[in-house]
């Protein structure tokens, strides 16, 4: 399937350290932080990529143009540099598309100026490019395939180290927890959609909230549980404590590399727990969207 990255926000928490470029360049380990999500679609097998692109956009070009494969994948080099053999590749087989979506676009306005590149598709693949996972793909792929519904997004328990408390009469605290445990699921930008999803969007508004607003109203969005690994990369924090997980080679996001990571459910299927799906089918097929329910 194709993949559609929105890879053109300006970053602000983040651009004291990269004031040219796009949040998603950000360094993680070698590679910017676009190069491990677009890794963890290709493990998959997905490699048509579709970058939406904005701030930073000559940045993001620049990187794959002058992309250098000795950084992350093993060489012989011989005859005094003038042979070099690679023992394997990273971006050898994608197919990798740059389309300008304008520098103050909302993400629902930049999937639309990229409509006409998967209109035809059956499903496709979209993501904020800014956070990384183990989950498994594949099986979010297949229950929503399973589905008649519009759209499927990756939830995660909230990620906030905050703890939150009961408090009774008197103003006595009887319990503190941590907000992870309350089980409330938020947005984690990993999403599958239907070229009905288009129907929804409109100019001036975003993905999320507004057109899937317009969809649930019918029970046209699900979503996949998933409470293994996800990490946003918002902060100086978040990277800070992403590069440290990389140099301890200990990076469950990197589910093509078995060297750095060991967790076992890594590329499989979701643990029971794991999934839910709201909508639900007995058979593939998308559902056939009512133009008055979209309305507004």
């Amino acid at each position: 399937m194709k993949v559609v990255l929105f890879c053109g926000g300006l970053g602000m928490r983040m651009r004291e350290d990269a004031a040219s470029a796009p949040k998603p360049m950000t360094m993680i380990g070698d590679r910017p932080l676009l190069w491990h999500v677009m890794r963890y679609y290709a493990h998959f097998g997905h490699m048509d990529f579709i970058l939406c692109l904005g701030y930073g956009a000559a940045a993001v070009k620049d990187y794959f143009l002058r992309y250098d494969e000795t950084l992350s994948n093993d060489f012989t080099l011989a005859r005094g540099g003038r042979d070099l053999r690679l023992f394997s590749a990273d971006i050898t087989d994608w197919n990798i598309t740059f389309i300008d979506t304008g520098l103050a676009s909302t993400i629902g306005e930049r999937l639309l100026r990229v409509r006409r590149h998967v209109e035809g598709e059956p499903m496709f693949l979209a993501n904020y490019a800014d956070t990384l996972t183990d989950a498994p793909l594949p099986a979010m792929v297949d229950r929503f395939a399973a589905s008649t519904a519009v759209a499927s997004m990756l939830a995660v328990p909230m990620q906030s180290t905050h703890h939150v408390l009961d408090v009774a009469d008197g103003d006595r605290v009887e319990r503190v927890r941590p907000i992870r445990d309350l089980m409330q699921w938020e947005n984690g930008g990993y999403f599958v959609l239907r070229p009905g999803i288009f129907e929804a969007l409109r100019e001036g508004e975003d993905l999320v909230p507004h057109a899937f607003d317009r969809l649930l109203r019918s029970g046209w969005v699900m979503a996949h549980r998933h409470t293994g690994f996800w990490r946003a990369a918002d902060t100086f924090k978040d990277r800070a404590e992403l590069e440290e997980l990389y140099r301890s080679a200990r990076c469950p996001w990197m589910v093509w590399d078995a060297t750095r990571t060991t967790d076992p459910r890594v590329g499989g299927a979701a643990l029971a727990s794991d999934a839910a799906s709201p909508t639900r089918s007995d058979g593939p097929g998308p559902a056939r969207l009512d133009p008055a329910a979209l309305a507004g």
